[in-house]
């Protein structure tokens, strides 16, 4: 704030200023979500796999007038006249241009005179010098570790990652971090999680093929699909080549048809095995970027990228390579079914058994069947965008029963379903009506009746007998499961054991 600057006065000039009339101040304002799909069938040979606003107050009534509001020469002087007998008229209204008048009331006396010619000096000022109150303080804090943890994390965006992906079965592939880009940077994932997949030729007596496969644990256990090693089961042989070259003689673990699933196990196994990590696929989303490696057509150690196109499809295929299809009306038990992931990263034949990996460079996917609209004179398909994967909970699961004992079980619910739509109020459902229950099932234990319909199974939509097949097959004897049935209009939980 600038200061007014005062021209020097006389003594007699100070006595007349008394009579001056009242200084006039410039006025300050205030603030104030099918048809027949085929699973990737083994090749026949290496040629066919697949700042707030501040109010500034008036200056009070006997501050020191400014230059301008004394700019009319002094009057000549005259005797000083006692305050009482010259009175100063009130003003109603401010002065024009805004200006403070005089306080209106009693008439004002006049202003005293000062003691000494001093006192028309240039006024001190005081400035009071105040610190930050404790919300300035806090707000500086919070800007201060908002600043430091945005220029962290602009270094090391592998940080902003929320959690690891659960390690399933005590892999050592490490979890390949973010890009510093926003894109995955796929040469790393590449890179880190290659010598974990293997290239699988099976032989049989009058058959063979070649399919993919992933290390699962350290003692040269390798998960693929049974259709690949199907052909060996009658007495032939299996050799895997490793992403280095190296190859090894292998034999049958165990497999599991209903599931498409087997575990074969390295003779003699290296002590430098790495094997891939297994992640819970569970909490996949739709649109995630994926990578699958196989050997398509023969062709080994084969790259491709996409997205989770879809979660939960449905997915029959026919283990005998006959392109068999169900009507879709009815459902039973003994079905090749699989709630499957899709993907529209390019997988063939050949592909089949190879792991389908996440960003961090997780299994999350064993790739085992692709849709076509057209098969080739020699029964093969090509990629047309629609692959599937079995997901690596129920991938798990069977591999360590497998290797645990050399067979799976897989639970019963104890029904006959088939499709149906049912109404809610004023909306419609489709859902797997319920024609039969077994005595003594999980099923009848939990009171389900022939008549409800199973809309959801541990809150995720079943839309198909086929779907609901799928969702069973996850879990294993002794397994409690939500489900979701509509019955007489209104819908219910209840809990079944699986069996």
């Amino acid at each position: 704030m600038t200061q007014p600057h005062i021209p020097a006065h006389d003594a007699d000039s100070a006595r007349d200023a008394e009579t001056a009339s009242a200084p006039s101040y410039p006025q300050r304002s205030t603030a104030q979500d099918h048809s027949a799909t085929q699973e990737l069938p083994v090749a026949q040979d290496a040629t066919r796999e697949m700042p707030s606003a501040t109010t500034i107050p008036a200056p009070p009534v006997g501050a020191v007038p400014p230059a301008s509001a004394q700019a009319a020469p002094a009057a000549p002087a005259a005797p000083a006249v006692p305050a009482q007998e010259a009175p100063v008229p009130a003003q109603e209204a401010p002065a024009s241009g805004g200006a403070y008048s005089a306080p209106s009331g009693q008439p004002y006396g006049g202003y005293a005179a000062p003691a000494s010619p001093d006192a028309f000096a240039s006024p001190t000022v005081i400035v009071t010098k105040k610190g930050p109150g404790w919300v300035a303080l806090l707000g500086a804090m919070l800007l201060t570790i908002g600043l430091t943890l945005g220029a962290v994390f602009y270094a090391r965006p592998a940080m902003l990652r929320a959690s690891t992906p659960t390690n399933l079965n005590g892999g050592t592939v490490a979890t390949v971090p973010a890009s510093n880009s926003s894109g995955t940077d796929w040469t790393d994932v590449a890179a880190a999680v290659s010598p974990a997949v293997v290239t699988i030729q099976a032989q049989g007596a009058s058959s063979g093929g070649t399919g993919s496969g992933v290390v699962y644990d350290a003692q040269g256990d390798i998960v693929t699909n049974y259709h690949v090693i199907a052909s060996a089961l009658g007495g032939g042989q299996i050799q895997v080549t490793l992403a280095d070259g190296r190859l090894y003689g292998a034999v049958v673990v165990g497999h599991d048809k209903t599931t498409d699933l087997a575990v074969i196990r390295l003779e003699n196994p290296p002590s430098d095995l790495t094997v891939a990590r297994f992640a819970s696929s569970a909490n996949l989303e739709v649109g995630a970027p994926v990578m699958a490696i196989g050997a398509p057509l023969g062709l080994s150690n084969t790259v491709t990228t996409g997205i989770v196109s879809a979660l939960n499809r449905p997915v029959e295929v026919s283990v005998d390579e006959s392109a068999t299809s169900e009507d879709g009306t009815q459902a039973s038990s003994d079905l090749v079914v699989t709630n499957a992931i899709q993907i529209d990263a390019s997988i063939n034949p050949g592909n089949s058994g190879g792991p389908l990996f996440d960003a961090s460079g997780a299994v999350i996917g064993i790739n085992s069947s692709i849709k076509s609209l057209s098969s080739s004179s020699d029964g093969q398909a090509g990629s047309i965008g629609l692959g599937f994967a079995i997901p690596s909970d129920l991938v798990v699961s069977i591999a360590d029963q497998l290797i645990a004992s050399g067979s799976a079980s897989h639970g019963m619910l104890g029904v006959t379903v088939k499709a149906a739509t049912t109404t809610v109020g004023s909306d419609t459902y489709v859902g797997a009506e319920v024609q039969d229950v077994s005595a003594g099932s999980g099923a009848s234990a939990a009171g389900i009746r022939a008549g409800d319909v199973i809309v959801k199974v541990e809150g995720q939509e079943v839309t198909s007998p086929k779907q609901l097949i799928g969702y069973v097959r996850r879990y294993k004897a002794g397994d409690t499961v939500t489900m979701t049935i509509v019955r007489d209009g209104a819908t219910q939980d209840v809990s079944v054991r699986i069996q």
